[in-house]
């Protein structure tokens, strides 16, 4: 079932009652897609592959800029013009040779959302804006897919799971998305590059507590302030 290369590099997770080698092969039979490999896909992509997620998809069309870099810390100023998903699954596989990786080049949107979402079990939205947030709610709750989602903004990030085990799903907290020129963004607001990496990596341990069974979060909106380090838990 597992290499001996793969028993010890997950030793230190084995031997928590709540994974083990059932829920590392969990993990390993499991299939992620991260939607954007920027600011939230960075620390979801090394997290999910570091803990031995068996296959994950990519879906990733932009290119590295030198604005990305205080932030998207898989990418270096050498990686700068270069394809973000190319980059990253070179970098995480040499991290993780375990892993499978599935580059799917392409921006998602009506057309050729079920055609990609349909193949996993997981959906992470790490994307940045709100028309393709609601393309990929509406299409996880139509194929019955579990969807993990988070934002950030300035100093502030927000995640939440949807539509898994019977949970509500975006538009039940939001019905409507809202206009583009009503919402702000991290090039007009700003975001301070540690806030990705703290939201991100609640992204991954709630897919992680999906994949392995592990009580997680329900009908819950978890709000995070980083300069204060307060908390807010809106349920809906």
């Amino acid at each position: 079932m597992f290499t001996t290369q793969e028993v010890l590099r997950y030793s230190k997770q084995l031997i928590l009652d709540e994974i083990g080698l059932n829920g590392q092969q969990k993990m390993k039979d499991a299939k992620v897609l991260v939607i954007g490999a920027g600011g939230l896909g960075c620390p979801v992509l090394q997290y999910l592959n570091a803990c031995g997620i068996g296959t994950i998809g990519v879906a990733e069309f932009d290119v590295v800029e030198a604005s990305n870099l205080h932030r998207q810390v898989l990418y270096t100023p050498d990686d700068i013009g270069k394809k973000k998903a190319v980059v990253a699954i070179e970098k995480l596989s040499l991290q993780n040779p375990f892993t499978t990786f599935i580059h799917h080049d392409i921006a998602i949107d009506e057309a050729n959302a079920e055609s990609i979402l349909k193949y996993y079990d997981v959906v992470i939205d790490g994307c940045d804006n709100f028309a393709t947030r609601y393309i990929i709610n509406d299409l996880c709750v139509a194929l019955g897919k579990t969807l993990v989602y988070g934002s950030i903004l300035d100093y502030q990030g927000q995640v939440a799971i949807f539509h898994h085990n019977e949970s509500k799903n975006l538009r039940d907290i939001f019905p409507e998305a809202p206009y583009a020129d009503d919402v702000p963004n991290c090039a007009e607001n700003g975001v301070i590059g540690t806030v990705p990496g703290i939201i991100g990596t609640i992204m991954a341990q709630l897919a992680i507590n999906i994949i392995c069974d592990i009580p997680t979060i329900k009908n819950q909106l978890l709000l995070i302030d980083v300069r204060t380090m307060e908390r807010t838990v809106l349920h809906f």
